[in-house]
């Protein structure tokens, strides 16, 4: 039975577990263990998935709870994908914005129709910068 969590703890070895059963583990620093460690510590909101004991999903988010939510990680592990995992995730990620909230992402490229199935609206004007 899969439980999920505004609260739980997530632990170095946990992110990074969840992180390569994803795939995402390809899109981030996985050598640098203090970049992974302020990538958890940072979170403003970090919603998880469990299978018990073990870390299926999570949803890490950086946000100020009143107007924008950046959705930095939407993380399922692949043998857990195609149960509604992620959706849930979000739809628990939005439960705790203000009535202003929204959710803003960068979508993983093999991510990208994923996004409009669970009600994103793409938006054209984003823009990012890559430090030199």
């Amino acid at each position: 039975m899969l439980t999920y969590s505004i609260s739980a703890p997530v632990s170095l070895d946990q992110f990074r577990h969840v992180l390569e059963r994803s795939g995402l583990s390809k899109r981030r620093p996985m050598e640098d263990a203090a970049a992974l460690q302020q990538m958890i510590d940072g979170a403003s909101l970090m919603i998880t998935c469990w299978d018990e004991e073990q870390i299926v999903g999570l949803a890490r988010s950086l946000t100020d709870f009143a107007y924008a939510c950046y959705l930095a990680d939407l993380i399922v592990d692949v043998d857990y994908q195609h149960q509604g995992i992620g959706k849930r995730l979000i739809d628990l990620t939005e439960e705790q914005l203000g009535p202003h909230g929204k959710i803003i992402l960068i979508a993983a490229p093999a991510a990208e129709n994923y996004y409009a199935k669970v009600g994103f609206t793409h938006h054209p004007q984003a823009w990012f910068r890559r430090k030199a």
